[in-house]
Formats: C-alpha cells, sequence, structure tokens
C-alpha cells in the first residue's frame, strides 16, 4: 500500500442526491483523510446516507455553484482538495494515481493541481470520445486555491505553478435520464445566457445561434470522435449542440427584453 506524504480532502456539495450520493462516498471512504459534504436543503435521504460516510456535514443555502464550492473548499483542513461531485466516481486507477503523486509531493514534482481524464457514464454506456475524452482539473493544493464564483461552469483556480496530468479515470453519470438530460441542459444554459448578458456579451443574433449550435455538434462528433461511442455518442453531441443553441437564443431574448425596456422609457 502506497503512503501519501500529503493528506487529502475530498468536498462534495449536494442537494437532493439520495439516488447517487452513496456509490460516490463509496468511491472515496476509507481512503480520504477527511470528506466534507455540503448540502443546500435536500428534502430526501441525502444527509442521512451522508452521514455514514463522515460526520463533517454542513447544511447551507443555494447561492451558485462556484460560491457553494469555495464554501466547501474554506472547511477543508487538509494539504490537498479533490473537489468531487455527486455525480462522478474515483476510480480505484484514479484512486492509485493520486497516492502516488501525493507520496511525491517533492521539488521534483513541483504540481500544485491534478487533471485527470472524464468518463462520462450515460444509458449503461462509458463514453471515450467527445467531451469525454477531455482532462477536468479537480485536485489541487488548497492553500492558495480558490474557485471562480460563476453561477454555473465554475472552475478551480489553483496557486501559481505546475498542473500535473493523471491517467487514471473519473467516472461522471451526467444524468439519471434522458427527461434529467433536458432539465440540465435547459438550466444550465439559461444560467450561461444570464451570464454572457450580465458580462455585455456580444449576442450575434439567432443566425449565429444556429451557426455555434451546429459547430458544437461538428466539434463533439466528428473532432473529437464521438461517432466512436455509437449511438449514445450522436445523443451525447445533440444534447450540448442543443444546449449551445438554447444559451445564444437566450441571450438574444435576454437583449431584446433590454430594447424593448429601453423604448418605453
Amino acid at each position: 500500500m502506497i503512503q501519501r506524504s500529503k493528506t487529502l480532502s475530498v468536498t462534495i456539495i449536494t442537494k437532493n442526491e439520495a439516488d447517487r450520493i452513496e456509490e460516490c462516498l463509496k468511491s472515496v471512504a476509507d481512503w480520504a483523510d477527511e470528506i466534507i459534504v455540503l448540502d443546500s436543503g435536500s428534502t430526501d435521504d441525502t444527509v442521512a446516507i451522508a452521514r455514514r460516510y463522515t460526520d463533517k456535514i454542513f447544511e447551507t443555502d443555494w447561492p451558485g455553484y462556484g460560491v457553494q464550492k469555495q464554501r466547501a473548499l474554506e472547511k477543508a483542513s487538509c494539504d490537498w482538495v479533490f473537489s468531487l461531485d455527486a455525480d462522478e466516481r474515483i476510480t480505484p486507477e484514479l484512486r492509485h494515481d493520486i497516492d502516488i503523486a501525493l507520496s511525491n509531493d517533492t521539488p521534483s514534482f513541483p504540481f500544485v493541481a491534478y487533471k485527470m481524464p472524464w468518463a462520462v457514464t450515460i444509458y449503461g454506456k462509458r463514453l471515450d470520445y467527445g467531451k469525454s475524452g477531455r482532462h477536468v482539473l479537480k485536485m489541487f493544493k488548497r492553500e492558495g486555491a480558490k474557485f471562480s464564483d460563476d453561477q454555473v461552469h465554475e472552475y478551480i483556480i489553483p496557486a501559481p505553478g505546475k498542473t500535473g496530468k493523471l491517467k487514471g479515470r473519473l467516472l461522471h453519470y451526467t444524468h439519471r435520464d434522458y427527461g434529467h438530460a433536458l432539465y440540465k441542459n435547459a438550466h444550465y444554459a439559461w444560467l450561461g445566457s444570464q451570464k454572457r448578458f450580465k458580462a455585455k456579451k456580444w449576442n450575434g443574433g439567432l443566425f449565429l445561434a444556429l451557426i455555434r449550435s451546429m459547430w458544437t455538434f461538428f466539434h463533439i462528433y466528428f473532432l473529437r470522435r464521438g461517432f466512436l461511442d455509437g449511438h449514445v455518442g450522436f445523443i451525447s453531441a445533440a444534447l450540448y449542440a442543443q444546449s449551445s443553441f438554447n444559451k445564444y437564443v437566450g441571450l438574444w431574448t435576454l437583449y431584446r427584453q433590454e430594447d424593448i425596456q429601453d423604448n418605453k422609457k
């Protein structure tokens, strides 16, 4: 067994994840030095299930993904932090890679964060291409790191330094069923519309919304070889394209509403 020279906190934010949180926690139980669950008003058994695995459970309101993950980070006390979502699982291979990485935290291994390959799993199939083919930054040194305050699509801002890559994959069960996928896509797209509108990003019009969605599908399905994932790869690419279209149409409607209000003055 590899002995880590640095301690590791796992942080998880939750709300109504009773059907998924246990498998998530099992993947880090008796391995992480500290598990922190920050819940935002679950009405199911999420908190009760989490208590089987950790006593570091906190309840709060919901301010958005970035702020919530920052709150969880601020409760961590270990040298390193792994920000794990309730729909993710750390595989044994990834655990092994992390153990090696945190046992070699010396000047010859000057990393302050690590990326790892995602393995999106939907409809009983693990996707190896498309969006699933990218690496995501999930583990980082606690000191000097923070999260962006974005409502959605938040990201980690690590301390200055190099970012390494691990080979073990992080399983990601992005949605429960197709209905859940439609809900998430619509919700995230609308938040993305509001974010771009607040930042006064260029609208581009409805034609651009169509072009962007077509490009998204082409990029994921062909350039990222999503077609190699079969039927499910096609569905995944189409869902991303749909989300892109909705985001930019939503932005168009926000600018249109602003123009209408200005004309009334």
